[in-house]
């Protein structure tokens, strides 16, 4: 567990570094990255497991809904619409994080302990350089493990997206708000007018 922490300070200090850089964009973000798998993990999953229609829709559109707002957010150029937007990706995921468990308890399939050796192994793909949707795809044949998979990856995501929104809390405290820096830019170049 405790090897584990530092993994995630790790990947948090990474990501901190990869959100600094202007041309790399949000789709380098390790929590961007891991909700396009969840995205795409949750299409194939409610098209195998899920029988009505507009439950199927609601879960894919829970999914489709964390994976869209995050790049949202980034486009934004205040941190209040950026602290919005990524609020609303973690509201979505926590939404899918319970359809899975949900379709867990009502399947009546055990829920993996988060020490048990299926967790830690797919958890551990999170940690890859380079990982992809095709990391989990070998879970997607069994329901329990499916399901299971995405609750480890959610949680991970989601740990990752709330560390993110204190960083951008304890900055917009610091900084202000684009509106409020505009203005104080504003009151400056007034300043200087006046001064000519």
């Amino acid at each position: 567990m405790g090897e584990e922490i530092t993994v995630i300070s790790a990947i948090i200090f990474i990501m901190a570094i990869t959100d600094n850089k202007e041309n790399k964009g949000y789709k380098t973000l390790y929590f961007y990255i891991q909700s396009e798998i969840i995205y795409d993990f949750t299409v194939e999953f409610t098209s195998r497991y899920i029988k009505s229609p507009r439950t199927k829709d609601q879960i894919d559109q829970a999914g489709r809904s964390g994976k869209q707002n995050i790049a949202e957010g980034y486009l934004q150029k205040s941190i209040e619409g950026r602290l919005k937007l990524l609020g609303v990706a973690r509201g979505s995921l926590e939404e899918l994080l319970n359809d899975y468990q949900d379709f867990i308890r009502q399947k009546g399939l055990p829920l993996w302990k988060p020490e048990s050796l299926q967790a830690r192994k797919v958890r551990a793909l999170a940690y890859k350089s380079y990982k992809s949707y095709n990391d989990y795809k070998n879970y997607i044949s069994d329901p329990e493990e499916a399901a299971n998979c995405m609750v480890c990856l959610i949680n991970q995501t989601n740990r990752l997206l709330d560390q993110k929104l204190r960083w951008l809390e304890e900055r917009f405290v610091k900084e202000g708000g684009f509106r409020e820096n505009l203005f104080k830019k504003r009151m400056e170049f007034r300043k200087r007018l006046l001064r000519l």
